[in-house]
């Protein structure tokens, strides 16, 4: 989810963090990690003090299948995205608090001529409220009273749970797509002390069972629980594998 105006309420920064499972399998790139700075997407607002996103990858780091001239100069279409239509799954039990399905997957936007015209639109989105933000979206509540996961910019008509039903961790949500304020298939998650997002605080979260390999660097690293750097490529640790094995092809399957 981009940047939004820095207005709301201020989330507590010393609060213990909630350890949830990555939502996902396979390879997948870090944006936008509170481990880098909070709030993590520039603004409280809509309890995104927190947030995290995830978009899938190749093992070169590519998001995307292809480059052509809509690259630089246009938009592109979203099945052209390694991460559109991939499985997300609930990060921990509970039971589902809410869903919201209907918004349509927007066309992505990598080139500077598509996105400035798409930024100056953030701040009447947000005036929309949380629909437009989150677009299709599945709140998860992990106590009777909180806190709330958010898996937020599913693809339309993906998603297979409804509120009130309970979920275990792994089991499948729906699908990542493009909608909301989003520029580009992917994943945002985060947790909050309120099932209404509009005037929900930030809780911190962090994620156990993950293997990373840091921006600029081919060695990855076993991690029990912990927050992934900005720029890191992460899978969960299903099968565990070496510490010193790397990225490649047999190694790593994209399940």
């Amino acid at each position: 989810m981009g940047a939004v105006p820095s207005v709301g309420r201020r989330a507590d920064r010393d609060g213990p963090a909630v350890l949830l499972d990555l939502p996902f399998t396979g390879l997948w790139l870090v944006r936008n990690s509170p481990a880098a700075r909070v709030p993590s997407h520039g603004s409280d607002l809509f309890a995104t003090t927190f947030a995290i996103d995830f978009i899938a990858a190749d093992l070169r780091r590519r998001t995307a299948e292809r480059r052509d001239w809509r690259t630089w100069l246009s938009t592109e279409p979203v099945d052209r995205f390694i991460g559109f239509g991939r499985p997300i799954l609930s990060p921990a039990d509970g039971v589902v608090a809410g869903v919201h399905d209907g918004e349509p997957d927007h066309p992505a936007r990598r080139s500077m001529l598509a996105l400035a015209p798409y930024a100056l639109g953030q701040a009447a989105r947000a005036r929309r409220g949380a629909a437009a933000i989150a677009g299709n979206h599945v709140i998860i509540t992990l106590g009777r009273a909180g806190p709330y996961v958010a898996l937020v910019h599913l693809r339309l008509g993906s998603i297979v749970v409804a509120t009130g039903q309970s979920v275990v961790a792994g089991q499948s949500l729906g699908s990542c797509g493009n909608s909301g304020n989003s520029t580009q298939p992917h994943v945002h998650v985060q947790v909050m002390d309120s099932l209404d997002v509009a005037t929900a605080c930030g809780v911190p979260m962090a994620f156990r069972a993950f293997r990373e390999w840091p921006r600029g660097s081919a060695k990855g690293r076993l991690r029990e629980s912990g927050l992934p750097e900005e720029g890191s490529l992460v899978q969960p640790t299903f099968p565990a594998l070496p510490e010193d094995q790397g990225p490649h092809e047999g190694v790593l399957p994209l399940l």
